[in-house]
This record gives C-alpha cells, sequence and structure tokens, in this order.
C-alpha cells in the first residue's frame, strides 16, 4: 500500500499533471481533425465516444479548439451537449480542487490524500 501511495504522489505531482494535460488536449484537437478528413472522404470514422473520452480525461481544450478550427461536430446532437456537459464537470472538479487545496485544512479536512498539495 505504501508503494502505491508513493506511485500516486509522484504521477499527481504538477509537472506530470500538466504534460499529461497537454498531450491529451494534442490528442483531443488531433483527432478531431483526422475524424473530419475522413469524413470528408466518406473513410471509415473516429466514434463519438472516443472524442468524448479525450475531452473528459483533460482534452476538453483540444477538442474545443477542434471543433472550431474544422468546423466539426458544432450542431451534432446530442454530442455538443455531452461536451458541454464535460466542460462543465470538469470546471466544477477544478474549482473544488482549488477549494480544497486553498481552504481544506483550515476546514479540519487536512491532507487526506497525503499528496501534500
Amino acid at each position: 500500500m505504501e508503494s502505491l501511495l508513493a506511485a500516486l504522489a509522484i504521477a499527481l505531482r504538477p509537472d506530470n499533471i500538466a504534460t499529461a494535460i497537454v498531450v491529451m488536449n494534442f490528442a483531443a484537437f488531433a483527432a478531431f481533425g483526422i475524424d473530419k478528413s475522413r469524413a470528408e472522404r466518406g473513410e471509415w470514422r473516429i466514434s463519438e465516444g472516443t472524442l468524448l473520452r479525450l475531452a473528459f480525461f483533460g482534452g476538453t481544450i483540444g477538442a474545443y479548439a477542434g471543433r472550431y478550427l474544422f468546423r466539426h461536430k458544432t450542431r451534432k446532437q446530442p454530442f455538443c451537449g455531452n461536451l458541454h456537459t464535460i466542460a462543465v464537470v470538469q470546471v466544477c472538479a477544478a474549482a473544488a480542487l482549488i477549494a480544497y487545496v486553498r481552504f481544506g485544512e483550515e476546514l479540519g479536512l487536512g491532507d487526506a490524500l497525503g499528496l501534500g498539495l
């Protein structure tokens, strides 16, 4: 258990998180471009589920940039609603994390994860 917590603490370092987010945004952006190109040529497509998963796991900004730049999946429902929901959930999660880091100790929550945040 100790080694798992140590590995988690290393994986959740800010530089590793930032790198993962950049990679996911690039992957989401590229996936939208590739899917648009394949759609225009009538080829096999990237599933909407895959595009949404890329956004969910940190690629929301890349997904929105890809939608805008490639004009892809901009009017497709329920895809747009699902992407917006993912963005709202991520903003709320980020706000909760910021509140936890800023006010957690004052509220008696301490460092429950042992990450030294």
